[in-house]
This record gives C-alpha cells, sequence and structure tokens, in this order.
C-alpha cells in the first residue's frame, strides 16, 4: 500500500518502509526465546517513521507492548486504538499522574516522591496503577542507586492501588561488543534482582536489554527486550553490523524542481562556497536544513539521480539544496533523486551522512523524518 499525501503539493518526502520494519521486528523476535517479551520502542514518532503506523505494523509482526518517552506520546497511541501495555521509559511530571490513570500508561519510578503520588491518585480514581522501577547501574541518568533498591520496593509495596510490574536499567556501553563496563552493570543489575527476591519481593517483568544488549548480551535477554533503532534496519554500532542482518526502513526522496545550466567559474548558493569547474548544470532539489538535512553537510554530501552520484555542491539553504550535473548527465525537472536510501545498484545511508557530520544515524532519522517532510508509506 502506498499513500502518496503530501507529494503532489511538495516535491520532498521521506518514504517509510513498512515490509522492511516488519522484517527487522521478526528478524529480532527470532532471537527470543518464546517467553521473553519484546518491547517495541516508538518513541520521537518512531524515530521519525510515524508511531502510529509502525505501532500497528510491529503488532502484527510479534511486538508486545510499547516504549515511549513521554506521556502526549503514549496518549497518542491510546487514541489511535493501541490496546497492549505502553511503558514510560522515564518518570514524567507528577502532574502528568491522573493522565497515566486514565489512558493506563506504566510509568518509570524513579523518585519515592512519584510513588507515594501515584498511589494516592490511583486510591482516588480507584484503579490499581503499574510502573517500573528504575535502578542505576551505571549511566547516571535516571534510577534508583542499587543500594536503595530494596528499601524503597519495601516501602512501595505497603501503599495501595499501585503495583511493581516490573524493575529495569538501561546500559551505557552495550553497544561495544565485550566492554568491561557494560558486563559490570549486567552484573549490578543481577545483583539487584537477587536481593529482590532475597527480601521476598518479586521484580516482575526484569529488562535491561536494548537493542545492542540485545544482540551482543543474549544473557541479558532476561523477561523482555526493548528493541529501537534495529527495528528502523539501523545499527547501534559497528559491532552489531557483523551480526544481524537489517533492512533500512527510511528512504529520504526528491524531485529537481529547477535543472538549468551553469558555466565554468559560476558559484551556487550563500556565500559562494563552491565554484564550477566545468560547464554543466545545477539541480535544485525542495530540501533543507529546515527539514532536518544538517548544514553541515554542505558540500560533503551525494546524492542518486538515474542510479548515479552527483554532488551536493554550495551551502544547504533552510528550504532548498542543489546538485552538480555533469554536461554527461541527463536530468530534467521533476526527475526523483534519493538523499537517503537506494537507487540501482548505489546506496546513500543514514550511517554514512551522519559519519560525515560527527553524528549518529537515530538524530538524523528523527531529524529527517519528525520535521516537515510528507511521509509516504510503502510495503505492507
Amino acid at each position: 500500500m502506498t499513500s502518496n499525501v503530501g507529494t503532489e503539493s511538495r516535491w520532498a518526502w521521506t518514504e517509510v518502509d513498512l515490509g522492511a520494519f516488519d522484517y527487522n521486528v521478526r528478524t529480532f523476535k527470532k532471537m527470543l526465546q518464546p517467553s521473553t517479551r519484546m518491547m517495541a520502542v516508538i518513541k520521537a514518532d518512531a524515530y521519525g517513521h510515524g508511531a502510529e503506523r509502525c505501532a500497528f505494523a510491529a503488532l502484527i509482526a510479534g511486538a508486545n507492548r510499547f516504549g515511549v518517552a513521554t506521556v502526549e506520546e503514549g496518549v497518542k497511541l491510546r487514541d489511535a486504538g493501541i490496546e497492549v501495555p505502553i511503558q514510560l521509559l522515564s518518570e514524567p511530571p507528577i502532574e502528568t499522574i491522573t493522565q497515566l490513570i486514565e489512558y493506563e500508561l506504566i510509568p518509570a519510578a524513579t523518585t519515592e516522591e512519584f510513588i507515594k503520588e501515584l498511589s494516592r491518585q490511583a486510591l482516588i480514581a480507584d484503579k490499581t496503577a503499574l510502573y517500573h522501577m528504575a535502578v542505576n547501574t551505571g549511566m547516571n541518568r535516571i534510577g534508583f542507586r542499587p543500594d536503595d533498591v530494596v528499601r524503597v520496593a519495601l516501602r512501595a509495596a505497603a501503599l495501595p492501588h499501585i503495583k511493581m510490574e516490573g524493575v529495569f536499567t538501561h546500559f551505557a556501553t552495550a553497544d561495544v561488543a565485550g566492554d568491561w563496563d557494560a558486563q559490570d552493570a549486567f552484573a549490578l543489575f543481577e545483583q539487584t534482582i537477587e536481593s529482590l527476591r532475597a527480601n521476598d519481593i518479586d521484580p516482575g517483568i526484569v529488562h535491561c536489554a536494548n537493542t545492542a544488549a540485545t544482540i551482543l548480551m543474549p544473557e541479558s535477554h532476561f523477561d523482555m527486550v526493548r528493541i529501537g533503532i534495529g527495528l528502523y534496519g539501523l545499527h547501534p554500532s559497528r559491532d552489531t553490523m557483523k551480526l544481524v542482518n537489517l533492512e533500512p526502513v527510511m528512504a529520504v526522496k526528491a524531485r529537481a524542481t529547477l535543472v538549468k545550466p551553469i558555466a565554468m567559474g559560476e558559484g551556487v548558493s550563500y556565500g559562494l562556497t563552491w565554484h564550477a569547474f566545468e560547464r554543466g548544470s545545477i539541480a535544485t532539489l525542495p530540501i533543507g536544513y529546515a527539514d532536518g538535512l544538517p548544514r553541515r553537510l554542505s558540500n560533503k554530501m551525494e546524492c542518486l539521480v538515474g542510479g548515479k552520484r552527483v554532488q551536493q555542491v554550495g551551502r544547504i539553504c533552510m528550504d532548498q539544496f542543489m546538485c552538480e550535473i555533469p554536461a554527461s548527465m541527463d536530468v530534467h525537472q521533476g526527475d526523483e533523486f534519493v538523499i537517503v536510501g537506494k537507487q540501482g545498484d548505489e546506496e546513500i545511508s543514514l550511517d554514512a551522512l551522519a559519519d560525515e557530520v560527527g553524528t549518529i544515524n537515530y538524530e538524523l532519522a528523527c531529524l529527517l523524518g519528525s520535521m516537515r517532510l510528507p511521509r509516504v508509506y510503502v510495503g505492507l
């Protein structure tokens, strides 16, 4: 199924391949024991791929629940008809607790104040609210310190109308194969879980594996894994690329709005940072940094047209950028260019662009997918 909404009014779009997404979900499911749940992390509008469409596709492929970053993201999924558990991966403001209870969203708990208020509001609503206790095993972002977990869990168990559905942590260096810090964090988390059980506290759903740990640390799967970047066919590190094949889900495409001749020596774009070394043409494409294409890629990236690579030239503008078309190529207004993705035998990856500007594929996917480019869904 293909949706072309938006591409007639603007010749630039992201293409989301739900067939590739389905393949990636099923690839991760095959790594797991039948009893191990899969949380599909679709925060940040599914990393720029569209949370609602990806959520339904993930359910079809076997995901058990969803991970989001904000209450608003969770509410949006509920309003779309998602009925499976939805977890927040951090503790939201106390002021959102009434919404959490109303929409049956499962928060992470990182402070005792939040747990107490969750209990109080659940009592008022006459409902049982679930939460997952976060454990800080070294990343120092969120979570209770391991020495405090048993004490907090015992106090929380005495409160009415709440239940600790699970306990989790997040690794800082799981994307590095054999990393000592990741192994130490894993051991500390295991010890914390053992301490809970030794004190007759059921930790519920135990989880610590993100995409990288799911691939590189199979011993960390426990009761559930949290797959994020891998669902979208992107790897968390080069170490994981060697072990599993994933299919990129996002492509970025545009049609040339203008193709015009350029003489040798003429410049292009603001500041005239590039000048033509020979006679050729300049193709203008309607994508710029307001669409998430980093301005730092100016004069450093390539695009595909007619199955061949052409050089982007001049400074990337807010809404447009330009490519040099050699005189030997026949390119016209309306021809399709690929900024990210495959065309013929050539491919330009988000990883390549991210390397060029010193960032990660996560950031570029979020930028290009979550700003103002219309989405076209293909595949399923």
